[in-house]
């Protein structure tokens, strides 16, 4: 639909059904999750970044997190390297860690971080190796540098929200050590972005987390979007795991908003990053756009 097809009542209707969450949520921290097709496209990008400032003007403390999976694949590509999967986990040898971290805390952060300066924000990008903001301990198995996030400090992101500026963070962490010898110490760790968003968000006891996803949210049937799930508890949430309403990619995004919820975050939401706007959408207006997960 069109601007032209909105009548002056629309539009004034719509942004006064934004106030009161616009009232609700100053002041509170909201943590996004960044991802998928929604850094592919230049419109989705956009309206992702214009999303996130809008969020800031209005008071909300807003943490952006991201991974960049397509972009480490692409420059695996160009550089010769053979990517390998573990039970779905990518293997990262020294080597791809080095492209993880030039890709991750470089290229993508550094880009985010630009677009949101462009286009009016304030920003800072920052890895979780910064402060040892994220320490992670390898994960047992053959999956080379992975790890599980052990602990979060969160004091440089509320010193920078503090700031009136949106922190920007990849999903690189400080390695702790794993088998007393100190190897690990130091050293940056891959770690799943979803994950670090949740324990982020937990940390900072956030409002809540928002993860951008390339399905319109959980659905009871996958292959019926009209059968999208718009408001489940947490305790319900481990009974559609149960019953296999859950699979595959969904699972380990429930996971993280289970976590979230068990850390004291109070709601989670799951967007299609596909659809311009949805943060705001899914945030300020009364039906939402996605699946969101209460207490």
């Amino acid at each position: 639909m069109k601007d032209k097809d909105f009548s002056n009542e629309t539009r004034a209707a719509l942004l006064v059904q934004a106030l009161p969450y616009i009232q609700r949520f100053r002041g509170k921290t909201i943590v996004v999750k960044y991802g998928g097709n929604a850094m592919q496209s230049d419109e989705l990008k956009k309206a992702v970044i214009d999303d996130v400032i809008l969020m800031a003007c209005v008071g909300i403390r807003t943490v952006l997190v991201h991974g960049g999976g397509p972009e480490i694949e692409a420059m695996l590509k160009k550089t010769g390297k053979e990517s390998r999967f573990v039970n779905g986990l990518r293997y990262t040898d020294e080597e791809t860690m080095d492209i993880v971290q030039m890709v991750l805390c470089g290229k993508v952060n550094k880009e985010i971080t630009a677009l949101i300066e462009k286009s009016g924000g304030r920003a800072i990008g920052l890895s979780g190796i910064d402060g040892a903001m994220l320490k992670a301990r390898r994960i047992n198995g053959d999956l080379g540098m992975v790890g599980d996030i052990e602990s979060v400090d969160a004091s440089m992101l509320n010193s920078i929200m503090d700031s009136g500026i949106i922190p920007v963070v990849s999903s690189v962490a400080y390695g702790i050590d794993t088998d007393g010898t100190g190897a690990d110490e130091g050293k940056p760790l891959n770690i799943n972005a979803d994950t670090a968003a949740a324990k982020i968000a937990a940390s900072l006891k956030a409002e809540k987390l928002v993860l951008m996803t390339d399905v319109c949210g959980i659905l009871r049937d996958v292959q019926d979007e009209s059968s999208l799930i718009r408001e489940v508890t947490r305790l319900q949430l481990d009974d559609l795991k149960k019953e296999g309403v859950l699979s595959k990619g969904m699972i380990p995004k429930a996971d993280c908003c289970a976590l979230a919820l068990d850390g004291g975050v109070k709601k989670a939401h799951i967007l299609d990053g596909r659809l311009p706007h949805a943060i705001l959408i899914e945030l300020f207006t009364d039906e939402g756009i996605g699946t969101m997960i209460i207490h």
